[in-house]
């Protein structure tokens, strides 16, 4: 009985080959029930997300082959083109890979959140698809509850290691809410993105992008509930900004000191806060000496963002710890079923040795036979037929210099 953890992530395969592999939401049940009739895979969860696609199996046998075969046929792949990419943990490995990918400790960005979401998502679609048994059951439930420890317990989500959301977690340092601060993006780039969903998800009352190509920043409005504009809008934008976050891939700076000067008195010297991601700068160095300006570049957050990471892999192998004695505690239980499964065999084969002897002893009392002799007979016949299996085997193991199966019998006779 084995537990497996194999799959490809961001550590080990591009996005290309990622996204070969990965499973549509649409054919996640059909996966599922396909890779569980394998005949040795009792049990089976698939966490595909967008850095990740991973297969957890409950193995009757110890052979991983056949579930290696399985997932490169699913995605029509040749499976030592696939073999390549993979990794694979077993039975404690397994499952202190599993409890770490839950807790956010082998994401992308460390200690992110949203996977716990996505591994319960992947685990409530292998309930419906029926692929889920007391095993799994009982892994993932201990798997929840020892990430929900780790958030709770750790510190390993806490402070900003993006660039993107630290310009958004200064933001809210400096105006106590966003919900009713109105932003200016410009650029709509991958890091615009990433900072749009930032606010987005704090409430922002507004959001204004101002790009160079517009079918791109319509695009990013629509995604985050925002308004679309062209650069050459700046100079009515920018006074209308209480933040302003710029992002571009311009080789010259372009809001200027006299731009900001004009906004602000727009503005009626109402504070601004100006963030610039861009390398090279977006913004004027020179901005920075106007009354009521705030601004911050990519190096004052980069070096936040650098502490804050040092914080989180403190905090992560604090995390890793925790991780490590669930993972045990399970596996020990996992191992005591091994046990449990001997001894009811052990018990149901001795009843049904006892049994004949037994008939033997109640016909010979009712036959009118004395009681003390039928005791008698039936102890001999009991320990004679109990004795039997484990004698045989002391002494195979003796003609054999099996000095291990010995010692074991020796403990048992003590």
């Amino acid at each position: 009985m084995t537990i497996l953890a194999l799959g490809v992530n961001h550590k080990t395969a591009s996005v290309e080959v990622r996204e070969k592999v990965a499973f549509q939401p649409e054919e996640l049940e059909m996966a599922l029930q396909s890779l569980t009739q394998l005949g040795h895979v009792s049990e089976s969860v698939i966490v595909s997300t967008c850095n990740r696609t991973e297969l957890y199996c409950h193995l009757e046998e110890d052979d991983l082959t056949p579930v290696i075969e399985w997932f490169a046929a699913f995605h029509q792949l040749p499976a030592d083109e696939l073999s390549q990419y993979l990794y694979q943990h077993a039975d404690v490995g397994a499952i202190n890979h599993l409890m770490s990918v839950a807790s956010g400790l082998d994401s992308l960005v460390l200690g992110e959140p949203q996977i716990l979401g996505q591994v319960k998502q992947a685990f409530q679609q292998a309930r419906e698809a029926g692929t889920v048994g007391t095993i799994f059951e009982r892994l993932f439930q201990s798997t929840f509850s020892v990430a929900k420890d780790v958030r709770t317990n750790t510190e390993v989500g806490q402070n900003a290691v993006s660039v993107a959301f630290a310009a958004v977690n200064l933001a809210k340092h400096i105006f106590s809410s966003l919900s009713k601060a109105r932003v200016l993006l410009v650029g709509a780039g991958e890091t615009a993105e990433l900072v749009a969903r930032h606010l987005s998800e704090q409430g922002v009352a507004r959001i204004q992008i101002a790009n160079r190509t517009r079918s791109r920043g319509e695009a990013l409005a629509k995604a985050v509930g925002g308004e679309a504009h062209s650069l050459t809008d700046l100079h009515e934008l920018l006074p209308q900004a209480d933040i302003v976050i710029s992002s571009t891939a311009s080789p010259l700076p372009i809001i200027g000191k006299g731009l900001i000067e004009s906004a602000i008195k727009k503005r009626r010297h109402q504070p601004m806060l100006l963030i610039d991601l861009a390398v090279p700068r977006d913004i004027e160095e020179q901005v920075s000496e106007l009354d009521d300006v705030y601004l911050y570049t990519v190096d004052d957050l980069q070096s936040i963002v650098s502490e804050n990471r040092a914080q989180r892999e403190t905090q992560a192998d604090v995390a890793r710890d925790m991780i490590s004695l669930q993972a045990q505690a399970f596996n020990e239980w996992l191992r005591s079923l091994n046990s449990v499964d001997l001894l009811r065999r052990y018990r149901s084969g001795n009843e049904a040795l006892m049994q004949q002897p037994l008939d033997r002893a109640l016909n010979a009392l009712a036959a009118g036979k004395p009681a003390n002799e039928v005791v008698q007979e039936l102890a001999n016949r009991l320990t004679n037929t109990l004795m039997h299996e484990p004698t045989r085997a002391i002494q195979d193991a003796g003609r054999r210099g099996d000095l291990t199966a010995l010692a074991a019998y020796q403990k048992l006779i003590k």
